[in-house]
């Protein structure tokens, strides 16, 4: 790589930047970057400079010569860069909203990633996704794409199958499995760095195969820790509920579920839930806007120059921790083992090798290399597969702007009651979000 490493990040007016911008001063020695650019769209202008001003001041604390650029001008900030981090939102806050009540109305789960709103989120970002790529092709053809804009397996999948970049620069990100690792740290009360979990599945339908605490095997000790009801410990996120399993279960199971499979596993609870919170207008989105509002005024104080602890309340934690350990992987070419979406090639032999997978991959200066893992058990393959029927269905809708496989690929995922609710929802849901969906014309048309 070049002596000027240049990193662009899509979706700068985000409130993870600052997580993003404390992980590359923490390792600047090894990772000298020297431009970070943020860039936004115009409706983001106001955030952007608030994130970007606060990026400034924490980069002149720790005495840095990174220059911090802020632009709304997405061809200069991909201009020879090296890296590329996407952490979008097409319709901002106020459309994750739409995608969780929506479903609701109907009795039907409405989350983000999963379900409804997984899909809804996905159709309005793969082709903005896309379109990046394809300028990175002509400006920037040698970086890195890093996603983690959710539903981040479906978007790495559709760059994966439609993008013009090299499928093996292109990785999608999440902070779910740090989270595991670092509970399961916490319930054997070891460092974090004497943990390993042999990852494999999906987004959000991420399993732990194995666990290692110093190199020994330890799957059944931390399923029995994690099914103590004295446990000081739980895998769960800000996000989703957290649920307790019981121990006949999980030890049939015989592998570390991620708190996404709450939705699948306890359908009843996590929906009577968020019925709940509907009624009192507490539902995720709503939160998180609230959340936001008093994050961007912290932001704007022009004393702060340390990314503030309430950032930890947003949900995402970790996650720009991530991007940065896996940037600083593959820039130094360190062959360390790091969970990532990427092409399977073969590495999960009951799924096509074609497909994207969540899964430990040595990391290179030349992308992930998957670690062959065989299998999935019988216990977990069928509803993975499922899923990913749904992530490609999703996929082909997005590109194709087609209706009728929105509609299937809802129809067909466990979390939807049947076909005629599913019409309802997707009918509803395309008309909420008209102005994000240019591709289904035809629908519109009609």
């Amino acid at each position: 790589m070049s002596h000027k490493l240049k990193i662009c990040t899509i979706g700068g007016g985000s409130s993870y930047t600052p997580e993003l911008i404390e992980g590359f001063i923490k390792r600047y020695e090894t990772l000298p970057v020297t431009e970070i650019w943020l860039v936004d769209v115009k409706e983001g202008e106001h955030k952007l400079n608030i994130v970007g001003n606060l990026a400034k001041r924490m980069i002149a604390k720790a005495g840095l010569p990174i220059d911090v650029h802020l632009t709304m001008n997405l061809e200069e900030a991909l201009e020879g860069a090296d890296f590329v981090t996407t952490q979008i939102r097409v319709g901002f806050l106020a459309a994750r909203e739409l995608d969780e009540t929506i479903p609701l109305k109907h009795g039907v789960i409405g989350q983000e990633t999963n379900g409804a709103g997984g899909l809804f989120k996905a159709l309005r970002t793969i082709p903005v996704i896309l379109d990046i790529a394809k300028k990175m092709e002509k400006l920037c053809p040698q970086a890195f794409l890093i996603n983690f804009t959710n539903p981040s397996g479906i978007v790495t999948e559709a760059l994966a199958r439609y993008g013009a970049l090299n499928k093996r620069k292109v990785i999608g990100l999440c902070n779910v499995p740090i989270h595991i690792e670092r509970t399961i740290a916490g319930l054997f009360d070891v460092g974090y760095d004497r943990v390993r979990v042999d990852f494999a599945g999906l987004n959000h339908m991420v399993f732990g195969l194995h666990v290692y605490i110093d190199g020994v095997e330890s799957t059944r000790k931390a399923i029995d820790l994690l099914c103590n009801p004295n446990r000081k410990k739980n895998i769960s996120v800000k996000n989703v509920v957290d649920i307790f399993y019981t121990k006949e279960f999980y030890q049939g199971l015989g592998v570390i579920l991620c708190p996404y499979h709450n939705y699948y596993y306890h359908s009843a609870t996590m929906l009577k839930t968020e019925l709940e919170e509907f009624e009192k207008g507490n539902i995720r989105a709503q939160v998180v806007q609230r959340i936001e509002k008093q994050l961007f005024e912290t932001y704007a104080n022009e004393n702060l120059d340390v990314k503030p602890k309430e950032l930890e309340e947003r949900g995402g934690a970790f996650y720009s921790d991530a991007a940065c350990r896996l940037v600083n992987s593959i820039y130094n070419d360190t062959c360390d083992i790091q969970p990532v979406d990427t092409v399977n090639g073969g590495a999960i032999a009951n799924i096509d090798a074609g497909s994207v997978v969540e899964i430990s991959s040595v990391i290179t200066k030349n992308g992930p290399q998957p670690l062959n893992v065989g299998k999935l058990p019988s216990a977990i393959y069928g509803l993975v597969s499922q899923i990913k029927s749904f992530e490609q269905l999703t996929v082909e809708a997005a590109v194709e702007g087609d209706y009728n496989k929105a509609l299937v690929a809802l129809a067909i995922n466990p979390l939807t009651p049947d076909e005629e609710i599913a019409k309802k929802i997707v009918d509803e849901l395309m008309i909420a979000h008209k102005k994000y969906l240019p591709q289904f014309a035809k629908y519109f048309e009609r």
